[in-house]
């Protein structure tokens, strides 16, 4: 989904005295309207019960902090007087941050999809007072363009049908929302009956189908061009089982991951990557910095590094891992630097340091200068600039490698630095000097602004992704600071005793306090995903047990009549949308699908504990691959990714004996492993502690206590080993 030229909120009453209700909002998305002459309210029952009053249809405007044509709408409409005079008089006016209420982006982008054909942010919606959509689109200007009427035509022409062909305009409600509802129960899981049985051809079947969609310049379909995170996710991961495929999965892991790291969609001055590429050949981006295609990115590229008979050979590799291993190394410090907050009593990373800490949503993809929003200003640069900066031989040098023109890609003169190629050993050595100058120049600049709320799941993400690549890299402040973001959720996110005994997960904070609705299914999955992925590699059995509450805790709140949701049905406007049907989307978008994510915690779960409950409800979930694997792969990474996984074994290791430098070297290499799925419990030799993990229940050292590891599938265990060799020889083996 893209922020495209493709928004709103009531007041107490949206009539004479009413005014915009903003204000008192936290969301960094609707305070930036605070101040428009329009009347918004919060999405909520207060707005909708104040449009059935005045009988007037609700205008639903959705958008998010960081994008840019949400930014143009708004200067153009929403600040001006005349068109808020318009939409106070004759609608009640809603504007919703998407991040925080992904349940009602969802419903209603696809809503606007089925109306208009086109889908983005912002998104323009209209609505009957009990939720219900009639019309819609994305971005609309202030005056008429070519196939695109202004926003002022719009207003009159929906008030014209309220008015005039209610109607017309209830049956067509009506109607949209019963398409939305059987659309939504179209993917059922059953969560009862036999898994699904798993066919290696059929992932083989997939790579083949995603072959034929690649662009050897590096990723999926043309412009506008998405990171493929999930995608790649499996690809890395097909291409450690030996199979006729494999091969071709990692070609084209390789290639889209030196594409982007090579491009302008990845700041190739202080690292993380920006959202999309509004050109085929990633020269362009969409310059918003998000964290949950930074989080993605970051383990996709440590994933990749994994893959050591492909990667750490130079001569073979189509992607250096070198190379890989630096652009990991710098997305995850971008993370911690750029969006990491410090909410505990000290001022470092990590429960070590005395706090805890979590990560913002976004970077804007606009800067504001002299009160306007120029996108990209902050990034983009002129080959005058350089010459200035660096002289005129550097600075000419530093053009032509970064592709610094006479004619700029995003103003007349000015582009993002990026050299689209690997550069060879003199250039390398010239943008290593001269890089800590630019980057020293341009932090010098007006930055964009950090939307700070912080989403459970994607720090979830997070957390997975910092520990693996803090274990992989050797960093250890990787490691630290995913504990402190664990550490963040428990405090802040989580509440212990929620119905039926079990526990909440909120999806949002802000400023260290938690608010509005409960997690959704991605954000239990992903949270519970990166805790066990935080205890492989610490061995702290907490992270364990949190991760075992949230995931109880999910099944328990996302099962409706024996079948899998993705939301709880926060809002019973949303309820109306869909024609009142629960529904779950097996698709990933900008992050994985939350069903495809929660059968991977599952299937860790269960190979950590021996549960044949989860495993089979993970395998009933991975039913959905089947119809996805060669009719959408693109939109069904993270499932195959699952399904690999399961396929796969997925293998169990459990490390035990007391702490040493031998252990700590078996530890590593079980971290370096490119298994697919490979689930490492860590003894700790403290019976509480594991007694708690099964997996590690009667796993004893060696001949006076030296360390070994005990590889499984579904608990039962081969004869455990004590050297390094010997064990990746026969992880080697139980990968095939």
């Amino acid at each position: 989904m893209q922020d495209q030229p493709g928004a709103d909120r009531p007041r107490a009453e949206s009539g004479p005295g009413a005014g915009n209700a903003l204000g008192g909002e936290l969301s960094a998305y609707l305070r930036q309207h605070a101040e428009n002459p329009v009347h918004w309210r919060a999405f909520g029952d207060e707005a909708f019960a104040a449009a059935a009053r005045r009988d007037v249809p609700v205008f639903l405007s959705i958008g998010y902090a960081a994008c840019h044509w949400c930014h143009v709408m708004a200067q153009e409409s929403f600040e001006d007087e005349e068109t808020a005079a318009f939409l106070n008089a004759h609608f009640v006016s809603v504007k919703v941050d998407r991040e925080e209420r992904p349940d009602v982006d969802a419903v209603y982008m696809a809503a606007t999809q089925a109306i208009s054909g086109e889908g983005g942010w912002p998104m323009s919606v209209f609505l009957t007072p009990d939720g219900r959509a009639f019309h819609a689109g994305t971005y609309y200007p202030p005056r008429p363009m070519p196939g695109r009427p202004s926003f002022r035509q719009v207003l009159e022409a929906v008030r014209d049908a309220w008015t005039e062909r209610r109607d017309a305009v209830e049956q067509n409600a009506e109607s949209l929302a019963l398409g939305l509802g059987q659309a939504t129960s179209a993917a059922v899981v059953e969560l009862t009956g036999p898994p699904a049985t798993i066919d290696a051809e059929l992932l083989s079947d997939a790579v083949r189908a995603l072959g034929r969609s690649e662009d050897h310049a590096g990723g999926f379909g043309s412009a506008p061009k998405f990171p493929p995170s999930p995608v790649l996710e499996f690809l890395i991961r097909h291409a450690a089982v030996p199979s006729e495929t494999a091969q071709a999965a990692a070609d084209m892991a390789g290639r889209t991951l030196a594409a982007m790291s090579r491009s302008a969609l990845f700041d190739q001055l202080d690292g993380g990557f920006a959202r999309y590429s509004v050109t085929q050949d990633w020269s362009v981006p969409h310059f918003e910095e998000m964290l949950y295609d930074n989080a993605q990115l970051l383990r996709v590229y440590v994933h990749w590094l994994r893959l050591d008979n492909l990667s750490l050979d130079p001569a073979k590799s189509l992607y250096p891992a070198a190379e890989a291993a630096d652009v990991a190394q710098r997305t995850a410090a971008w993370m911690i630097s750029s969006l990491g907050m410090h909410s505990g009593p000290a001022a470092g990373w990590g429960l070590a340091n005395g706090g805890d800490q979590a990560l913002a949503s976004s970077l804007d993809a606009d800067t504001v200068i002299d009160g306007e929003h120029h996108e990209g200003a902050a990034y983009v640069w002129t080959a005058a600039e350089l010459r200035q900066l660096l002289g005129p031989d550097d600075g000419a040098a530093v053009a032509r490698i970064m592709n610094i023109r006479g004619e700029g890609t995003v103003t007349a003169d000015a582009s993002p630095l990026h050299p689209g190629r690997a550069l060879d050993a003199r250039e390398a050595a010239l943008w290593e000097r001269v890089r800590p100058m630019l980057l020293q120049a341009r932090s010098a600049r007006p930055q964009p602004a950090r939307d700070d709320k912080v989403v459970a799941g994607w720090n979830g993400l997070a957390v997975a992704a910092l520990a693996e690549a803090g274990a992989v890299l050797d960093r250890p402040e990787f490691i630290e600071a995913a504990q402190g973001i664990a550490g963040y959720l428990e405090r802040v996110h989580w509440r212990p005793q929620g119905e039926a005994g079990t526990g909440t997960l909120m999806r949002i904070s802000h400023a260290g306090q938690a608010r509005g609705i409960g997690g959704l299914l991605e954000d239990y999955a992903f949270c519970a995903e990166g805790l066990m992925s935080l205890y492989a590699v610490t061995g702290n059995v907490h992270w364990f047990r949190f991760a075992e509450a949230i995931l109880k805790s999910a099944e328990a709140h996302f099962t409706v009549d024996g079948t899998l949701v993705d939301t709880t049905a926060e809002s019973e406007q949303v309820f109306n949308a869909q024609g009142r049907r629960h529904g779950l989307d097996p698709f990933d978008d900008a992050t994985p699908s939350g069903a495809a994510a929660f059968a991977g915690a599952l299937l860790s779960y269960s190979a950590l504990t021996g549960a044949l409950s989860h495993r089979e409800k993970a395998g009933r979930i991975l039913s959905l691959v089947e119809p996805l694997a060669t009719r959408a792969p693109r939109a069904a990474g993270w499932i195959l990714a699952t399904a690999q996984a399961e396929l796969t074994g997925p293998v169990e290791a459990a490390v035990v004996g007391p702490s040493s430098p031998e252990r700590d070297a078996l530890h590593r290499a079980l971290l370096q492993s490119p298994s697919p799925g490979l689930v490492i419990a860590l003894g700790t030799n403290a019976d509480d502690d594991d007694d708690a993990v099964p997996l590690l229940h009667a796993r004893t050292a060696g001949p006076a206590g030296a360390p070994q590891v005990y590889l499984c599938r579904n608990m039962v265990c081969e004869r455990p080993v004590a050297t390094v060799p010997e064990l990746t020889d026969r992880l080697a083996g139980m990968t095939r």
